[in-house]
């Protein structure tokens, strides 16, 4: 009783040392070079802004002082707006010649221009420079505003640009209501190079942001935001724990306990997969429910409702380990229909729920592509595997049965 309750105390803490090492040491990141367009829109710069999990995507032609922008924000709440604008005269809202899009009464999505005088009036309004192809789309909870621009010549090659996002809209006339007034909302703003790229911040928002050039569709790879960085975190540990590590656990179980000299190495093994799949996720599905709290891009019910059924299951599975009865045990039989039922439930909804990540994440082709060949190569060696097993059953039992008849012929 006292080694159970020992080997027990180790599992745990192994679980919590991977968890709060994970939880710890993760660097990756995405940026805006990864986030795909509607109608394959392309540009040939991008920035990840540092200030309201913003970005801009931007083409500027210097010869017809043109510039076509996408920018791209979560709204303050989910009737809310997003701004950018660019502001001529000076480095902060007043004097803004703005774009808004929100979401009108009717469901429809919409683009409008405001010429911004003051702090106190912030209506609908006719800005400075021709403004067309104004359009908008609300994703998973962000909001990815076009349109197409003509700079007089007197703005330069240097802008002021600033951004923004709120909360609602006053009535149906399309009056904002006031956004917020925190660090990040009063820090949003800096200083745009149209043709090298560069968007810096604010002086008081922590210096300048990291950009990105792209062309014909290919990116380098940029800055981190924290918004996208936990995204590319969460799909990452999942995909390693339910889609990799769990599926790995159970080929291990099923086949290699036939082999005798694999016994009992292929039971620590299993062991090892699984609880470090479950320590995996644990830290993955935590990272999923800050995203789903925050409520901005990752607003995916289905995969949030998989996710929470998957981590349900797995605890009830590492739970299943310290009740598992011996090998003779009359309860024996119901164990194993508990645990494997559970097992193969894990295993089915974790490969779906990475699918439906990678479709929310929408990273390079290459990562699902990646996917895809580790499930292709994971299941031509579980088809060896099976045929190889059946052919170790199968002489068994023909050698038993073989052993049997000579011992009865003895006998009579």
């Amino acid at each position: 009783m006292a080694a159970s309750d020992s080997n027990t105390s180790i599992i745990f803490l192994y679980i919590f040392l991977v968890v709060l090492l994970l939880q710890t040491q993760i660097s990756n990141s995405l940026t805006c070079s990864s986030q795909k367009l509607s109608k394959n829109k392309l540009y040939k710069q991008c920035s990840d802004l540092p200030k309201l999990d913003s970005y801009l995507h931007w083409t500027y032609d210097s010869s017809k002082s043109s510039l076509d922008i996408a920018f791209i924000a979560p709204p303050a709440k989910p009737d809310g707006w997003i701004a950018w604008a660019i502001n001529p005269t000076s480095t902060g809202m007043v004097g803004s010649q703005t774009l808004v899009a929100y979401k009108q009464s009717d469901g429809s999505m919409t683009v409008k221009t405001y010429n911004i005088t003051s702090y106190k009036d912030v209506l609908l309004g006719k800005i400075d420079f021709q403004v067309s192809k104004m359009e908008a789309e609300y994703v998973d909870g962000v909001i990815k505003m076009y349109a197409s621009i003509v700079l007089p010549p007197t703005y330069g090659k240097v802008v002021n640009h600033v951004w923004q996002v709120g909360p609602s809209l006053k009535n149906e006339n399309g009056d904002l209501n006031v956004h917020g007034f925190a660090a990040d909302n009063i820090n949003s703003v800096g200083k745009l190079d149209l043709m090298s790229g560069s968007a810096g911040g604010s002086s008081g928002g922590g210096g300048s942001t990291s950009t990105t050039s792209t062309s014909s569709g290919s990116a380098k790879s940029g800055g981190i935001s924290s918004k996208l960085k936990k995204k590319n975190i969460h799909g990452v540990l999942n995909a390693v724990s339910w889609g990799m590590l769990f599926p790995i656990g159970a080929v291990i179980a099923r086949y290699l306990r036939v082999f005798e000299a694999a016994d009992p190495a292929w039971f620590y093994l299993h062991v090892f997969c699984q609880l470090s799949g479950y320590a995996i996720g644990v830290a993955g599905w935590a990272t999923g429910l800050q995203l789903g709290k925050q409520a901005q891009g990752f607003g995916n019910t289905l995969h949030r409702n998989i996710g929470i059924t998957l981590f349900t299951f797995a605890t009830l599975q590492i739970f299943a380990l310290f009740v598992r009865p011996k090998k003779d045990h009359k309860l024996r039989f119901y164990w194993n229909i508990y645990h494997h039922g559970l097992g193969y439930s894990v295993l089915v909804l974790g490969i779906i729920n990475v699918f439906k990540g990678l479709d929310i994440l929408q990273p390079l082709k290459k990562w699902k592509t990646s996917y895809i060949v580790f499930l292709c190569v994971l299941a031509g060696i579980v088809l060896v595997l099976e045929v190889i097993t059946w052919v170790i059953v199968l002489k068994r039992k023909s050698d038993k049965t073989s052993k049997g008849g000579y011992n009865g012929a003895n006998v009579s």
